[in-house]
């Protein structure tokens, strides 16, 4: 069931750019040891701040996610990274996030939204499928789940998610 309002002592804000500093310090550990700070350039808090969050408990950071509305695609939205503290995980911080997006996408006259992640991290695709994104056809099968091959760069595989809200 979704969280409808936050734990108490947690608080949500839009995310500013001098947050990125604060992200990308937790990013190694927040994802096991896997170095995934390539992924969030500053220019991520600089131009997307109005759908992206940060949700805080006093200064310490325990989850947020960086979307933004697409410039290409009228009536689509993109979350392009979500992390949540690892003793935080479960609580439903990841979902609440996400439908916070959600609502931004819905004022914008947005009803597809789409993200990805690496087949590996089978955390987050058992989220994504439990909150109701669809997994996209890829050109390739890892684990019994459908991939897209070298999508960002050569090596880099990719689970393609797709929800209508």
């Amino acid at each position: 069931m979704m969280i409808t309002e936050l734990p108490k002592g947690l608080t949500i804000r839009n995310s500013k750019p001098s947050d990125h500093k604060r992200i990308i310090s937790v990013m190694k550990d927040w994802w096991g040891g896997r170095d995934l700070t390539w992924m969030l350039p500053k220019l991520f808090l600089v131009h997307f701040c109005d759908t992206s969050f940060i949700i805080e408990k006093g200064d310490n950071l325990m989850a947020f996610l960086i979307g933004f509305l697409s410039q290409s695609k009228a009536n689509e939205g993109y979350i392009h990274l979500v992390g949540v503290h690892p003793n935080y995980r479960g609580v439903g911080l990841g979902e609440f996030l996400y439908h916070r997006f959600f609502q931004i996408c819905k004022k914008n006259n947005r009803d597809t939204i789409r993200a990805c992640t690496s087949p590996v991290n089978k955390g987050s695709i058992e989220f994504h499928k439990k909150i109701g994104f669809n997994i996209l056809k890829g050109d390739a099968e890892v684990d019994g789940v459908q991939v897209s091959l070298d999508y960002n760069h050569p090596g880099d595989s990719k689970v393609l998610f797709e929800i209508k809200i």
